[in-house]
């Protein structure tokens, strides 16, 4: 059981100094040059006098130095801010507003100036790279400090900011290397951005274990023909991503183990991963482990598990999200819940253990909201609905509020309905989710009450629209389809009728 992920990844770097830690398209770097840069940059982080503990932005895509600097900035007794380089520029706004970080290192080029912060650039880190320093593990961040924050999507358009501790990271890696088929020394698909927690899974797994992370980055994954060039030439053995990616993958028919013989472990979690596709994976896959995983990011990344064997598909039709990991309790809070089952086994999915974030970054209001302490740890209300069956699976049945999963991606309708009703040509509007026959989305729609209501150009009035919206929302965010109308329904306070909306835009599905 490791008991310290940072001096875990010192021993192994010690032990395996030029085995590949990271291979970026081909670009690759060893155990011993990853910990001496992020030492080097350790110390100069020890030297700039930072406020104590304070969180650092990290902008930038799937680069070697974005590890880098996670990796020094927990060496030095400082949580990181991961902010993908897709970002808009009201979100690293807001970010910066939220977290008053006191620096970010930018290891790509910022988009937008920021006040009232230091700024470590990509050309400042060659140099400081340059200069090899150690630093003292007494530095480390403690098990109760912040090792990472995360920010998901807020309501009214203000971001959330989970802060997990080096306890809560501890506890995931240590159940995902005990339950999960997680070779040494593996070759790990690393395709999510740094911002998605979902990058968490392969980060440190592989990292404490002498494993390669294997980066694929977004501009390959959205390039089908590049894609499948690309895949097969990374000799992978374990495969984290959404359902969504694998998805694209099945597509091809030369997606399968002969073409892939290396390729032991499937590990899936983000969205719901539907019969289907695990069925037609297992298919292409056969001896390989294929797993359905579940957990909000607010309890570092999964607490739920399971294998998905021939027994599993022909057992259920919705695949089950898992067993709960051993160190954590789950329970079905049934209270306030429409649609719970007449038996009301099915409620809201209240989570408790080592793993649940101590809560929001300067946000106690939001915090208090789903946030509780549970006897020794605390607990988390997930706005989840699911049940579990008389085997001990727990099943995932939809949101008790407005947020979704889109391609892995949890996103607020609220905060999208925010930015969509600030616009000058939006009179009214609701954006909402439509689901397939597998309750998964496939598509977000945009209803629009333009407020020039007279001769409107609808493609053009489109295209104003999205572009307003780009300076708001991340791309993923970006409705795919408009539809305009002369009214939308209304609720009982005035406010636009989301709910029925979200059934209109899915009857007769």
């Amino acid at each position: 059981m490791i008991k310290n992920i940072i001096t875990a990844f010192d021993h192994i770097s010690q032990k395996y100094p030029n085995n590949f830690a990271y291979d970026y398209l081909g670009e690759q770097a060893t155990y011993s040059e990853l910990r001496k840069k992020a030492d080097t940059l350790a110390a100069h982080l020890l030297k700039m006098d930072l406020p104590d503990k304070a969180p650092v932005m990290v902008y930038g895509g799937q680069t070697l130095d974005m590890v880098v600097a996670f990796l020094a900035l927990v060496k030095s007794g400082h949580a990181y801010i991961p902010v993908d380089d897709h970002s808009s520029e009201d979100r690293l706004l807001m970010i910066q507003d939220v977290a008053q970080p006191p620096l970010v290192i930018a290891v790509d080029d910022l988009p937008v100036a920021l006040e009232n912060i230091d700024v470590l650039d990509k050309n400042q880190l060659q140099t400081i790279y340059q200069i090899k320093q150690p630093v003292a593990t007494t530095n480390y961040v403690g098990p109760d400090d912040n090792f990472y924050i995360i920010f998901t999507s807020g309501t009214t358009g203000k971001p959330k900011g989970v802060q997990i501790s080096h306890r809560n990271l501890l506890s995931f890696v240590n159940w995902q290397l005990a339950d999960f088929y997680f070779p040494k020394g593996a070759n790990v698909l690393a395709q999510a951005p740094y911002s998605f927690d979902l990058s968490v899974m392969g980060l440190y797994p592989t990292l404490v274990t002498g494993g390669t992370l294997k980066v694929l980055p977004k501009d390959v994954t959205e390039n089908f023909k590049a894609l499948f060039t690309t895949l097969p030439k990374m000799d992978l053995n374990i495969w984290i991503s959404t359902p969504s990616l694998v998805e694209i993958c099945l597509l091809s028919p030369d997606f399968n183990c002969e073409n892939y013989p290396n390729l032991v472990t499937f590990l899936f979690c983000g969205e719901e991963l539907s019969h289907k596709t695990a069925a037609n994976l297992k298919k292409r896959f056969a001896k390989a482990h294929i797993y359905n995983t579940y957990g909000p990011t607010e309890t570092t990344v999964a607490v739920t598990g399971v294998e998905i064997t021939p027994e599993i598909l022909a057992r259920y039709d919705r695949l089950p999200i898992g067993y709960v990991k051993s160190d954590t309790d789950i329970w079905i809070d049934t209270t306030d819940v429409d649609g719970a089952t007449a038996d009301q086994k099915q409620g809201e999915i209240i989570i408790s253990g080592p793993s649940v974030s101590k809560g929001y970054l300067n946000l106690p209001e939001k915090t208090h909201e789903v946030f509780q302490q549970s006897g020794a740890w605390p607990s988390y209300a997930s706005g989840d609905l699911g049940y579990f069956n008389d085997a001990g699976l727990l099943f995932y049945r939809g949101r008790k509020d407005f947020q979704i999963k889109f391609n892995g991606y949890r996103i607020e309708l609220e905060e999208l309905n925010f930015f969509l009703k600030q616009q000058e040509l939006v009179d009214q509007g609701a954006i909402v989710p439509r689901y397939n026959a597998g309750h998964k989305v496939t598509q977000l729609i945009a209803l629009v009450v333009p407020r020039q209501k007279s001769s409107v150009d609808e493609t053009a009035l489109t295209e104003q629209i999205k572009g307003d919206l780009a300076l708001h929302i991340m791309p993923y965010m970006m409705p795919q389809r408009f539809v305009f109308r002369t009214e939308l329904p209304l609720s009982a306070n005035g406010k636009v009728d989301i709910k029925s909306l979200i059934q209109e835009v899915n009857a007769g599905d």
